[in-house]
């Protein structure tokens, strides 16, 4: 990823309506495999500049890794010391090191040569029964200029995803897409970006009442997305079990 790429995540994580509207998703998700009250381990597979990171302490001990320095340093800034370098295709941690693995738009990036063996590697290191939960951009043609700056190298289906997690060695318990409410906004997004390149950035954040009305569109879905699944989406997140 472009090293000005981590600096803006790093800015607007905090505000933006997908980053804010996305880490609801994931506590929805996440709390209906997860009991309430017990304290589990957490791996972060991408850690970024730590913003989910950070969200996901809320379920236990996370550990964040990353093969970014850069990404690792915006991470140590939100306060976060539970932090490792290396690569999600061959994770540093022994089999069976943690009850939950996530991973929030990391497999999609030209820097994952094998999203196949990043997967065996979260089953790897899953113990008996553990979670994860993944997510990745949807559906190549629609790719826009964010994919330019973020590298991205493939984006997915649900079906496609959830067989490649079930070829890992996952039990198959949801792929579903997400954001899916403003997909219609998406497509006329992209269309616009194909004629005038200049558009603004995914990551510009809207002026408050409509950054407000976007997170509220994906809290909204956030329950349609764990119980019956939504058909179509920006986002396929995918849920197995070791």
């Amino acid at each position: 990823m472009d090293r000005e790429q981590y600096q803006i995540m790093y800015e607007v994580e905090g505000v933006h309506w997908w980053y804010r509207g996305m880490r609801y998703q994931n506590r929805v998700l996440l709390s209906e495999y997860l009991a309430p009250g017990r304290t589990y381990d957490l791996l972060d597979a991408g850690c970024g500049t730590g913003g989910s990171t950070q969200d996901l302490g809320r379920f236990g001990r996370v550990t964040g890794i990353d093969f970014s320095w850069d990404a690792l340093d915006y991470s140590k800034a939100r306060g976060l010391t539970r932090l490792v370098r290396g690569s999600i295709e061959q994770l540093p941690f022994p089999d069976h090191s943690f009850d939950v693995v996530t991973s929030f738009d990391v497999i999609y990036h030209r820097g994952v040569v094998d999203e196949r063996r990043a997967l065996a590697e979260f089953h790897r290191v899953l113990r008996p029964g553990g979670i994860a939960l993944v997510r990745s951009p949807a559906f190549d043609w629609l790719r826009g200029t964010h994919d330019v700056g973020i590298h991205t190298e493939r984006r997915f289906t649900t079906g496609g995803l959830g067989r490649t997690m079930t070829k890992a060695g996952f039990e198959l318990l949801k792929a579903t897409y997400s954001n899916t409410f403003l997909f219609p906004l998406a497509l006329v997004k992209r269309t616009v970006e194909h004629f005038l390149p200049g558009s603004p950035s995914d990551l510009s954040v809207p002026p408050a009442p409509v950054n407000r009305l976007m997170q509220m569109a994906l809290t909204l879905e956030a329950p349609l997305a764990r119980t019956v699944g939504l058909p179509v989406g920006l986002s396929v997140v995918v849920v197995g079990r070791a």
